[in-house]
């Protein structure tokens, strides 16, 4: 009895039966995602049109269940539809078949060439999919029914009518079974994979007695079926019959053939055969079966006879295709790290030990410059010496380009390179003549693309470095043909020779930085060449002025000639910091005023106003004449202003950007944008000696000049004019730009752009360019053209298909 009654020996077990298995957890997290999706209940939607799935859009949106520890993916697959109208809601009763049910009786999108396995084989518009995930797969029949059933629960709780699918077995068997649910109904999916068709199977009679078996009507004489019957023939070997596309020459391209090569133009072709496949479909629309006989013994189902025949190709797995490989392998190049001196040894812009200067002997050569006279080398004679300079560096390596090649790319690139040959050289032809030839959507597509203008000499380098990319050398082929055409722009830097393939004018900003460099180059060039033209013509004019009762004893004369010819140009060196500054107005007057200057001593003489001699006109400005003198208005020479590439643009919008907003910021930044402004007032003055700030509004902005007509004190109607209200402003920058503006013509101010400078940074920014930083700039030069070869093959098919 005490044994009975002690309370430690009695032992309670509470056995929890709300706990959830991990088959609940499953179901419910199924069923989870139906809601989420708003797959519940009945949904209306209207019949789709015939070929529909075909012209329509598809789409689909998965998440993730987990089975115990077992992942799968759930994918919802549909097809995008406009929602069914109120007045065919109304008509659906208890008793409609789900939108499912329908798609399997409609006839009017069998076949649809793309589109999921289901849709072609069942018709369906919309399903759910459940799937093992990465590349698990579900073999074992037990796991296959545990899922059927936990998606029948699912369907059952939610009242979904969309038909939910399981893939079970190894993916690339694309074995589905399924089930959908509707008021009183029930649709169960099955699929069987036998390794051998049975013989009563493989023709219609078969197919139709096995469908009958299923259905299992009870009825004696059911009524006609209806079938869509359709034959497929794969065709997978042709080796026969030709291409359509005639084969690119790999033999020529790869043989080392210059003759075969053609720089101007990127491959197209496939090296094999891009088709792996070529599926013949015909097709019986729609049949009954007391039509047709299809049997074991007779067909009437002959192909010839078939209403449609469809082709449809399937592709190899990434053929191997000229044009795709090109882009790829430059592409590539935009990944590597290395620098040209890294891949072709020390660089060969540095002068070796005897031709470096002596830095003990640097302040001598400045003070006393020697005059050498600069050889005209020829283009030819320029590459040779440059080319055994860099195999000097290299250490006798062999060059990654031939002397053949190279040469071929470079006469390519610069086809005045003959004419230069001992010859003066003529100006370069600009892309002017190139865009007549080619006004079309095609030629302008460089804008879109911030590529570069057809057959440019930017465009053609593009191609050649793909060229040589692919079958000359790789990434050390284009750092060879890159230290070349470096050497080749500062050869024709320093003798004067325009740039072929390059637009005259300033850069333009809708091209790649690397064409507006080069067309900033050009710029320099055609700036020093008209200079050095126009120092040769003051010279000879100089000579030719000289009067023979002159002697070199006179002073007066001497000192006058000086004034009028204005220092020797030969005196001045384009690689130094020097520019003309303006001269003092007594300097200016030396002529005119200097005597009249020294001997007047009364009041009167000194105030009697001093004769300025116009320099730098261009032409008079119509009728204007200057309102203090009533002398007629002469438009000046001025310069031009300093043309910029997108990156100068940036770096002097970051620099006034950080002037601030204060006053003092604010008047900084206006004066360093009124550089142009100070040169054109002094041009001005200079040609239009005693005018004033309203002459020069007047030509420069004649809207802020305005006129309008008053009454006289005789009663005369006559015009006054005045500045507007915005130059009277105080502390106006025009104003204090007039009154800071020299008497001094264009040919004698500083230079608004110093093109020796400019120069020099173009050249530097060349040269330094890696084989990546190039590469990157020219892609979209390559991407233009193989677009343009795309094109223009779609647009000219051979003749062969």
């Amino acid at each position: 009895m005490a044994a009975d009654s002690d309370p430690e020996s009695e032992v309670f077990e509470i056995t929890d039966f709300t706990t959830a298995s991990e088959w609940e957890r499953f179901i419910s997290k199924v069923e989870e995602v139906l809601n989420d999706w708003k797959l519940i209940g009945e949904s209306s939607k209207k019949t789709p049109d015939k070929g529909e799935y075909t012209s329509g859009l598809w789409e689909e949106k998965g998440d993730e269940v987990l089975f115990a520890d077992f992942k799968f993916s759930i994918r919802h697959h549909y097809f995008l539809q406009e929602a069914c109208e109120k007045e065919e809601v109304e008509d659906i009763g208890e008793d409609s078949l789900p939108v499912a049910t329908q798609d399997l009786l409609s006839t009017n999108n069998d076949f649809p060439p793309i589109a999921h396995c289901l849709v072609r084989w069942y018709g369906l518009r919309e399903f759910v999919v459940i799937a093992p995930a990465a590349n698990d797969a579900v073999i074992s029949e037990s796991k296959c029914n545990l899922l059927l059933s936990s998606v029948s629960i699912a369907l059952g709780n939610t009242g979904c009518q969309v038909p939910i699918f399981v893939q079970i077995h190894q993916k690339w068997r694309k074995l589905y079974v399924g089930e959908c649910q509707g008021p009183g109904v029930r649709t169960d999916f099955e699929m069987v994979h036998l390794r051998k068709v049975p013989n009563q199977y493989t023709h219609l009679s078969g197919l139709l007695d096995i469908f009958k078996s299923k259905i299992g009507c009870p009825l004696t004489s059911l009524p006609p079926v209806n079938i869509a019957i359709r034959f497929t023939y794969i065709l997978q070997d042709w080796q026969q019959y030709f291409w359509p596309q005639q084969p690119p020459d790999i033999d020529a391209l790869v043989g080392g053939e210059v003759g075969g090569l053609e720089f101007g133009k990127l491959p197209f072709g496939a090296c094999e055969d891009p088709i792996s496949e070529l599926h013949l479909a015909t097709t019986w629309p729609c049949l009954t079966e007391g039509i047709v006989v299809d049997n074991d013994v007779y067909s009437d189902l002959d192909p010839l006879q078939a209403p449609q025949w469809s082709v449809r190709v399937r592709k190899a797995d990434n053929p191997q295709c000229m044009l795709g490989d090109f882009v790829s392998e430059f592409f590539r190049l935009c990944r590597r790290k290395e620098s040209t001196d890294e891949l072709l040894g020390k660089s060969a812009f540095e002068e070796n030990g005897k031709e470096a200067a002596d830095i003990s002997q640097a302040l001598s050569k400045l003070t006393e410059p020697a005059p050498v006279p600069i050889h005209k080398l020829s283009v030819t004679s320029m590459v040779h010496s440059a080319r055994k300079k860099i195999r000097k560096h290299r250490g006798g390596d062999e060059s990654p380009l031939s002397n053949e090649v190279l040469n071929a790319i470079l006469f390519f690139l610069f086809p005045d390179a003959k004419l230069l040959d001992g010859s003066e050289g003529k100006p370069s032809s600009s892309t002017g003549n190139i865009a007549s030839q080619f006004e079309n959507e095609d030629y302008h597509l460089y804008s879109q693309l911030k590529s570069a203008p057809l057959d440019s000499l930017t465009y053609k380098l593009a191609l050649c470095l793909c060229m040589v990319n692919f079958y000359h050398g790789g990434v050390r082929g284009v750092a060879h043909l890159w230290q070349e055409f470096v050497l080749e722009m500062r050869y024709r830097w320093e003798n004067n020779c325009l740039i072929p393939g390059l637009a005259s004018g300033p850069p333009d900003l809708k091209c790649c930085l690397l064409h507006q460099k080069l067309q900033m180059l050009n710029c320099c060039i055609g700036r020093k060449k008209a200079r050095d033209e126009g120092k040769k013509a003051s010279a000879t004019d100089f000579s030719s002025d000289k009067s023979p009762n002159r002697t070199a004893n006179d002073p007066g004369e001497s000192e006058k000639s000086k004034y009028e010819v204005g220092k020797s140009w030969d005196s001045w060196s384009d690689s130094e910091d020097e520019f003309f500054e303006c001269h003092s107005d007594t300097e200016e007057l030396k002529e005119s005023g200097q005597e009249a200057t020294k001997k007047s001593s009364s009041k009167d003489d000194s105030k009697e106003p001093l004769v300025l001699k116009p320099e730098g006109r261009l032409h008079q400005s119509g009728n204007l004449t200057l309102l203090s003198t009533g002398e007629p208005l002469y438009i000046p020479v001025t310069q031009e202003p300093a043309p910029m590439t997108e990156d100068l643009l940036e770096e002097q919008s970051e620099v006034l950007a950080k002037l601030g907003t204060s006053a003092e910021g604010a008047h900084l930044r206006a004066r360093m944008q009124s550089a142009c402004l100070l040169s054109d007032m002094e041009s001005f003055k200079a040609a239009n000696p005693g005018c004033g700030l309203e002459d020069f509004v007047r030509w420069y902005s004649p809207r802020d000049y305005v006129e309008e007509e008053v009454t006289d004190e005789k009663g005369n109607v006559v015009i006054k004019g005045e500045l507007s209200q915005r130059m009277k402003i105080p502390n106006n920058m025009w104003v204090e730009a007039w009154e800071t503006a020299k008497c001094t013509p264009a040919h004698r101010q500083r230079r608004l752009f110093d093109d020796t400078k400019e120069a020099e940074k173009v050249l530097h920014y060349l040269a330094v360019q890696k084989p990546a930083d190039l590469t990157r700039h020219l892609l979209p030069c390559v991407i233009h053209a193989a677009l343009l070869k795309r094109l223009r093959k779609i647009s000219r098919p051979s003749r062969r298909l």
